[in-house]
Parts: structure tokens; C-alpha cells; sequence
């Protein structure tokens, strides 16, 4: 059985000029092979919370977005021929080299979100908080 298997040359210099570090936001364009076998390019934006390696063959950088309210990472090998491209979208300053403590943070703000949200819903035109009061009142009475 004879696999064939191409692979597209990265321009090592291009990568290794790529600047980017944990806390920027980056856009990672990324080869998909359809059923079609067409190549199509997926993009992924999202904060780098980690750069791993250095600058060697070895170098992976992590990417985390939040789609639909859940947390999604992604980790990328640098030199990948399935990239296509690194765009960086904004360049943020930060104090650490890994930002592990974001996942953390995302959950107690969507926590913190659901709480108000839950507090204020509409049903009919009359929030929850309103409902509550007019059951109290019929209890009392």
C-alpha cells in the first residue's frame, strides 16, 4: 500500500521573525483537506496563553478562544505546513510567559454572567424579579 504524502515547505525565517508572545491575539490561518480534497483554510483567533521552545523545530504556541460561551485551545506546532499563516491581530503586554490562570478567570466571569442574566429574563415582557414579587404578594394574601 503506497501512501502519498505531500509537504508544503515553510519559510523558516518568516516564522522565526514572527514577534508574537503569550497575551497577544492572534489569527492562525489552517490548511483543511474537504472530502472533496480540496484544501480550504480555517481561521482560529484567540489569545496565546503559551509559547513552548523557543524558536527550534519543536517551538508550539497554545491558542484559547471562547466560541458559545466554552472555552477552546488549541496548540499549534510553529514550523506546521498546515498553517498557512500567522496574522497577529494585537500585541498585549503581560507579566507572565504562560497565562494557564485565563481558564479560570473565563469561568468565574460566564458565572458571574449567568447570575445577572438569570436575575433579569423576560417572559411575557415581565422579568423574573417582577414574577417573584407578584408571587409573594398572592402568598400574603
Amino acid at each position: 500500500m503506497k501512501t502519498n504524502i505531500k509537504l508544503s515547505k515553510v519559510n523558516e525565517e518568516e516564522r522565526k521573525a514572527l514577534n508574537f508572545s503569550s497575551g497577544d491575539v492572534v489569527k492562525v490561518y489552517n490548511k483543511l483537506k474537504d472530502k472533496d480534497d480540496k484544501i480550504r483554510l480555517q481561521v482560529f483567533e484567540g489569545i496565546v496563553i503559551a509559547r513552548k521552545h523557543g524558536n527550534t523545530q519543536s517551538a508550539t504556541f497554545t491558542v484559547r478562544k471562547i466560541a458559545s460561551g466554552v472555552g477552546v485551545e488549541k496548540i499549534y506546532p510553529l514550523y506546521s505546513g498546515n498553517i498557512d499563516k500567522i496574522e497577529i491581530v494585537r500585541k498585549n503586554k503581560t507579566r507572565r510567559s504562560k497565562l494557564y490562570y485565563i481558564r479560570d478567570k473565563a469561568l468565574r466571569d460566564t458565572r458571574r454572567k449567568l447570575k445577572v442574566d438569570t436575575k433579569y429574563v423576560k417572559k411575557d415582557g415581565i422579568t423574573t424579579q417582577e414574577l417573584k414579587e407578584e408571587e409573594n404578594n398572592l402568598e400574603q394574601e
